[in-house]
């Protein structure tokens, strides 16, 4: 691992991304070009003293996950991403791994979705990049390979995923991500990871089983959905889905009709998730994304 050079590239790209960029509050007292180191972790889902660590060249070499979620703090390029992975001597990641990067276009629309909850995942629910109010709404994407990356994975396998949503909504659910990964598995019928994902689940829960069994396939497009909030309590939105052209990917976004109480909580949500992500404050990780 060239640690040196990976620390002198990571720099160099904190060093011109504008905190606007990412959603992040400008402040009166900035006093460096970029982004601080710990927005960066933050963004990242790691630790400051860790991300400090490796910019001062130091530390042991980061995993590919580390590596893949400073690729999308850091708005990496493909290229850029590539280079990343190199300097840190790790193979580079295939174009719909767990650590595969999220679309630029994708990732264009989201930079632009300042005012509400928005995230980037694959069509294995797994999430690639968020917003800061996304991250304050869902909590950060756990820090794990494989099939547990996959929401529908820890819905089926986890029962503390399940309290983002309140429990008579849980049946709904299920039965939505079933269709959902039915139609996936269909589009991607030779595809090693998705059926090592389904054969993990149809062998874990009984549940999951009996819903493949019903043979349901329908993409989530659109959802309503209660989502339950530490502070603010029961949140009502939409869910919308945005597709890529090949399908792999999909732009979420969340938002509530004007004048209705969810509206109101997204808007106190935005407050809270800006005060969150001020220098110092604690990663805004609180539940399953």
């Amino acid at each position: 691992m060239n640690q040196s050079e990976l620390a002198a590239f990571l720099k160099s790209r904190r060093d011109r991304i504008r905190p606007a960029d990412v959603g992040l509050p400008v402040g009166p007292r900035r006093r460096v070009p970029g982004l601080r180191r710990e927005e960066v972790a933050q963004l990242a889902g790691l630790s400051a003293d860790y991300y400090t660590e490796l910019e001062r060249g130091r530390g042991a070499q980061p995993s590919a996950q580390v590596l893949a979620a400073l690729a999308r703090a850091l708005r990496l390029s493909g290229d850029e991403r590539d280079h990343l992975f190199h300097l840190a001597d790790r193979p580079v990641p295939t174009a719909h791994g767990t650590v595969a990067q999220a679309q630029p276009a994708l990732v264009g629309l989201l930079d632009r979705l300042t005012t509400t909850p928005a995230q980037v995942i694959n069509d294995l629910h797994e999430t690639l990049v968020q917003n800061p109010l996304a991250r304050a709404l869902l909590g950060p994407p756990p820090a794990v390979r494989g099939p547990e990356a996959s929401f529908v994975h820890r819905w089926f396998t986890d029962p503390g995923a399940r309290a983002i949503h309140p429990v008579e909504d849980h049946p709904h659910h299920s039965r939505v991500f079933v269709a959902d990964l039915r139609a996936v598995a269909a589009r991607r019928a030779r595809d090693p990871e998705v059926g090592r994902l389904v054969a993990a689940l149809r062998r874990r829960s009984e549940e999951f089983e009996a819903l493949w069994e019903q043979r349901d396939v329908a993409l989530r497009r659109t959802d309503h959905k209660r989502i339950v909030h530490p502070a603010l309590g029961v949140i009502e939105v939409d869910c919308h889905n945005l597709f890529s052209e090949d399908g792999r990917q999909r732009l979420l976004w969340f938002s509530a009709p004007p004048g209705t109480e969810g509206a109101a909580q997204l808007e106190l949500l935005s407050v809270i998730g800006t005060q969150d992500m001020a220098p110092g404050a604690e990663q805004l990780g609180r539940r399953p994304g």
